[in-house]
């Protein structure tokens, strides 16, 4: 009451906050000129690049880019706030420089998708492809840029698609990306006008505790994806879907209830693919594919190559080779780039034990959740 009998006002329009806008204002005015003056120094290292040939996306350079900027960041804002900025910003340079396509599993609203979108920003074009080996096919042909792929999940375990589509594809590893999976109800109508759910029987796995609770009277039945499974909420009456924020948005649907998902530290990893090497950053992976010779310890013997060299394996998976019953394809993980020498030594030791040993790309370890 004293406030208001003295004048005094503390909503949108208090005389304190007009200076204080003023000064948002000009600073929005040179950050928007610094944007531009940097944009203009892209647009010559783009014509650098066009002359010489050399790769737009530079996954090393990404990775010191985003870690100058958090070393440079002194707050408030978070870390992650001027990592989204500088995505979009990077996003905006590959659109200076040359335009990319970024080849994904499709349809579009997927996880591929999402993690496609977060990666490499609004400012590429997406190219939703039918299926996984055909995003490899499109970027050993030059028909896309890069492309992503699926390779594992913290619940699911590999992705065996992307596993085999290796087996018969030049394509190389130059990243990767990790996504936190959250699924999300997605509707048209009001709840009690939902009769029957859709998405894809690995979603309804993922959520079982929150469809015995909340769903338990009602159907559920399987999509293929669940962008098909948005579609299907956005055009049939009384049906709703469990998918991603994206899904959501590209059909117009709105999230009802979000994370419903049973465990909320599901993540997946991607990797991006493309057809040049990606160069040292400082922190790198590099994934292996091999079959064994037929003797008794020759696993062991690859596997100690690596550990003679001090090289720490972060995964191991195998695969059927489909051409010889009971061969397998080996995948590892292994930390460090191919170029450093004490990868080159465990490679070349592990030629030896091997009938065949394909490196499928070096890449910057991922050290963020997007």
């Amino acid at each position: 009451m004293a406030a208001a009998a003295s004048g005094a006002s503390n909503g949108p329009d208090d005389p304190k906050l007009e200076p204080l806008r003023r000064q948002i204002d000009d600073l929005d005015a040179q950050i928007v000129d610094l944007l531009n003056a940097r944009a203009r120094v892209v647009v010559e290292v783009g014509k650098i690049k066009q002359q010489h040939n050399f790769p737009i996306y530079a996954p090393d350079r990404e990775k010191a880019v985003l870690e100058k900027v958090r070393r440079l960041n002194k707050g408030p804002l978070p870390d992650r706030c001027l990592d989204a900025v500088y995505r979009e910003l990077m996003s905006g340079s590959f659109a200076l420089e040359k335009p990319l396509r970024i080849g994904f599993l499709g349809p579009e609203g997927t996880f591929s998708h999402m993690a496609a979108v977060r990666k490499f920003g609004s400012s590429v074009e997406y190219v939703p492809l039918s299926d996984i080996p055909a995003v490899f096919e499109e970027v050993v042909r030059g028909h896309t840029d890069y492309g992503l792929v699926p390779v594992e999940n913290s619940i699911g375990g590999g992705v065996v698609d992307t596993l085999d589509a290796f087996l018969h594809s030049s394509a190389r590893i130059c990243a990767e990306v990790l996504i936190t999976v959250h699924h999300n109800l997605l509707v048209k109508e009001p709840w009690e006008q939902v009769r029957t759910i859709y998405s894809k029987p690995e979603v309804f796995a993922q959520c079982r505790h929150w469809l015995s609770i909340t769903a338990k009277d009602r159907d559920v039945q399987p999509a293929a994806s669940t962008s098909k499974a948005a579609e299907l909420a956005a055009t049939t009456p009384g049906v709703a879907a469990i998918g991603s924020a994206l899904a959501g948005e590209i059909h117009n649907l709105h999230v009802l209830f979000e994370n419903i998902e049973d465990n909320p530290d599901n993540v997946t990893r991607f990797f991006v693919i493309g057809r040049e090497p990606a160069r040292r950053s400082g922190e790198d992976k590099t994934a292996i594919m091999f079959t064994t010779a037929h003797k008794p310890g020759a696993l062991a013997e690859v596997l100690d190559c690596f550990k003679e060299n001090g090289i720490n394996l972060t995964d191991i998976e195998k695969r059927p080779s489909k051409k010889v019953n009971w061969e397998y394809y080996f995948f590892i993980d292994a930390q460090g780039h191919q170029d450093d020498p004490g990868m080159k030594n465990a490679v070349e030791g592990a030629r030896h034990h091997c009938l065949q040993l394909t490196v499928l790309g070096s890449y910057p370890r991922a050290t963020e959740v997007l």
